[in-house]
């Protein structure tokens, strides 16, 4: 599903967080930088884990890395919050979502109000009653 800017937003702002690879940790880290050191396996190139929540974080670290001339890979992937599923649920759009919720929830309002205003008058309401009771025998 096309995904509009309001959906956009959200994820990049509540949903998406930046791991960022390495073979050494940095001279300095952002303050708010998530830090793990991965356990060495055969296989692994990467030994430490950086993790920016902002991308201005994952920026700053990147040109850090850069200019101090380290190997770096890096990767988004969604965080593993409760709320991940309910702000941006896969291959949906939330704004689309509640666009047609409050288009529904107008119609049934209409259709209530509609059939109340018609059993607000006498001679339709005989006519229905009348109806039932041919119905039922």
């Amino acid at each position: 599903m096309q995904l509009t800017r309001l959906d956009r937003w959200l994820r990049e702002r509540f949903v998406y967080e930046t791991h960022i690879y390495t073979l050494r940790p940095p001279e300095e880290l952002p303050p708010g930088m998530i830090s793990e050191d991965l356990p060495e396996t055969p296989g692994r190139r990467f030994r430490h884990r950086f993790i920016a929540r902002k991308p201005e974080l994952a920026t700053s670290l990147i040109e850090s890395l850069k200019g101090n001339n380290m190997m770096f890979t890096t990767r988004v992937v969604d965080r593993s919050a409760w709320y991940v599923p309910l702000i941006a649920p896969k291959d949906k759009s939330i704004t689309y979502w509640f666009v047609w919720t409050i288009i529904s929830a107008a119609g049934v309002f209409g259709i209530a109000a509609g059939l109340r205003a018609l059993w607000a008058q006498p001679g339709i309401r005989e006519n229905v009653i009348d109806a039932f009771q041919v119905i039922q025998g």
